[in-house]
């Protein structure tokens, strides 16, 4: 096998991200061969070399899996966590392989959640030049109107910069009911910053109670899926989100190709006109 670089070899193994493999090279994890490697460019044959990544010797993958778990809010999106919580990883222990999640949800997020050892996948899924969407139920005190979920629509300027929602809307049918004083909003976004439906949604008034994820690229949660449980994707799913991580590398190498008809799909996995 031809040498790579170190945290591509890392993702791909399953250990981690490819960014927080960057941080354990820079903060002195990583050994090759028995010698100390912080450098980001070093590369290595996973065939051939020794890699050792915060003391645990480096395999690469027998095989493959992706899992989708149903987070429960409550629960770390982490491999450890420093205060002992409860995390993902602890879910998917009778899964066989070490998986790793992609991207994250918030401590008190629940919802659909993606786990693999496929470092390329992740790494395609995940870059925010992608533009994978991803959508979530939230739901909010007080009830949204189409003067603010069109502010939603045209943008808002954030702390850390203008946050646009591909999609927003209050639920009619298909969905919670809206009560009295809170409702349920379904909002669809291509990016992956942190607290980003929170902030979003308290920006034009209405914070959120609760949120969960329900689609992430053309994964639906399914509703027979009770949280904290987790199943494999099935082969058709594996097939369009292997056109989505395609379709999401080559717009990051500026060479953008069409989203995949399958996953235009609406919150109840129909195809949208």
């Amino acid at each position: 096998m031809a040498q790579e670089r170190l945290q591509k070899l890392i993702a791909q193994a399953g250990f981690a991200s490819r960014r927080k493999a960057e941080l354990l090279i820079t903060g002195g994890k990583v050994k090759v061969n028995g010698k100390l490697v912080t450098e980001l460019g070093s590369t290595a044959d996973i065939l051939k070399d020794k890699i050792e990544v915060d003391g645990q010797v480096l395999e690469k993958p027998k095989t493959w899996e992706y899992v989708l778990l149903y987070k429960p809010a409550g629960v770390v999106t982490s491999a450890k966590d420093e205060f002992d919580r409860q995390t993902v990883i602890d879910l998917v222990k009778d899964v066989g392989v070490r998986v790793f999640p992609v991207g994250r949800l918030d401590f008190d997020a629940e919802g659909l959640l993606l786990l693999t050892n496929d470092g390329n996948m992740a790494a395609a899924l995940t870059h925010p030049s992608g533009y994978v969407p991803k959508t979530y139920c939230a739901k909010v005190k007080g009830k949204p109107t189409e003067a603010e979920l069109n502010r939603l629509r045209e943008g808002i300027v954030l702390e850390d910069g203008l946050a646009v929602v591909q999609d927003v809307e209050i639920y009619q049918t298909g969905g919670p009911k809206s009560s009295e004083n809170n409702a349920w909003v379904e909002v669809t976004v291509t990016e992956g910053r942190n607290h980003l439906i929170k902030r979003l949604l308290e920006s034009v008034g209405h914070p959120v109670i609760r949120l969960r994820r329900v689609r992430f690229a053309n994964l639906v949660l399914d509703r027979s899926l009770e949280p904290g449980k987790w199943r494999r994707l099935t082969a058709e799913e594996l097939r369009i989100l292997q056109q989505v991580a395609k379709r999401a590398k080559a717009l990051r190498n500026g060479d953008g190709e069409p989203m995949p008809k399958e996953v235009a799909l609406d919150r109840k996995g129909r195809p949208r006109r």
